[in-house]
């Protein structure tokens, strides 16, 4: 098994440039050596691998597709891979995982409409909260859709389901999300953006956080602390990576959110700034004080 730390680092790392031409020479032979320890590691053992599930995923435009072997076998290539339920492609934008996703989230709820036959929001909101929800936020951190018909293809799967409800018929989208208590698919991958950030800073994941963001030095920062500086980068694609998309939202959080002392209490002040934020289906609409009026939490918390 190839490490993928280390074919991502050159990727993730802060203080290098992002660009997709990391797959120099001895960085493949490098690997190579990693497979022949593991193929010798495996018949000491007499565990032998099943080579023909063992596939190499390239990745970047510049790379040299270099043929690996285990013993005397080559290694086939894959477009894509399934890893812990998420399928990472060559081009890495994750529109497989989001068709995927989408596909499945619908199939859940087509399932759900036709052995239900209440129709009412006490019933179809908790099981579309248990059931279908979860399917369209796994790993969304990871996975977080790139491109406006992925949005909309994930957003459509709760618009759906919320049309279903007896008396939301002939509302609209956001009067119903506002009826129910609910965030939208996009506000909610905000949210759980901002958690991860804060778990990475202050939480239980600082110490990988060191390598993921980079702090703005103390006489760049006027309104708080914590405040991250953006990135250097050539290529659009690591605009949606998670250590560069979320560094212009956290800067606009007020400090009391920020400078929460536990990740209960971050939670609770940030769902009063995310509840009044001007939202559009594509994402953020962000306005002068958006995060900072005095806004109330959404009627419903507990099932946002």
């Amino acid at each position: 098994m190839l490490n993928l730390h280390n074919l991502f680092e050159p990727v993730l790392h802060k203080n290098k440039p992002c660009g997709f031409s990391f797959c120099s020479r001895s960085l493949c032979l490098s690997r190579q050596n990693d497979l022949d320890k593991l193929e010798k590691w495996s018949e000491g053992n007499r565990m032998t691998f099943n080579k023909d599930k063992c596939k190499v995923l390239h990745l970047g435009r510049n790379n040299p597709f270099h043929t690996y072997r285990m013993g005397s076998d080559c290694l086939g290539r894959s477009p894509a891979k399934r890893d812990l339920g998420v399928i990472v492609d060559h081009k890495l934008n994750m529109r497989q995982q989001c068709d995927a996703v989408a596909k499945k989230a619908n199939r859940i709820l087509g399932c759900m409409n036709r052995c239900v036959v209440s129709k009412t929001r006490g019933v179809i909101l908790p099981l579309y909260s248990a059931l279908v929800r979860p399917q369209l936020e796994y790993c969304v951190q990871f996975w977080a859709p790139h491109f406006k018909k992925d949005v909309e293809k994930l957003e459509r799967v709760q618009r759906r389901a919320t049309r279903t409800m007896k008396g939301l018929e002939n509302m609209s989208y956001e009067g119903r999300l506002k009826e129910l208590g609910l965030f939208s698919l996009g506000k909610r991958r905000l949210r759980g953006d901002m958690r991860a950030v804060f778990r990475y800073l202050k939480g239980c994941h600082k110490e990988e956080g060191e390598n993921l963001f980079l702090l703005a030095s103390e006489d760049r920062t006027r309104s708080k602390g914590l405040k991250l500086q953006q990135g250097r980068f050539r290529l659009d694609i690591r605009k949606k990576f998670l250590p560069v998309r979320v560094v212009k939202h956290w800067n606009k959080l007020p400090r009391e959110v920020v400078e929460s002392p536990s990740l209960e209490i971050f939670k609770s002040r940030l769902d009063k700034c995310l509840s009044g934020m001007v939202w559009t289906v594509f994402g953020p609409a962000m306005r002068p004080g958006d995060w900072t009026r005095p806004l109330e939490v959404p009627s419903s918390p507990s099932i946002l």
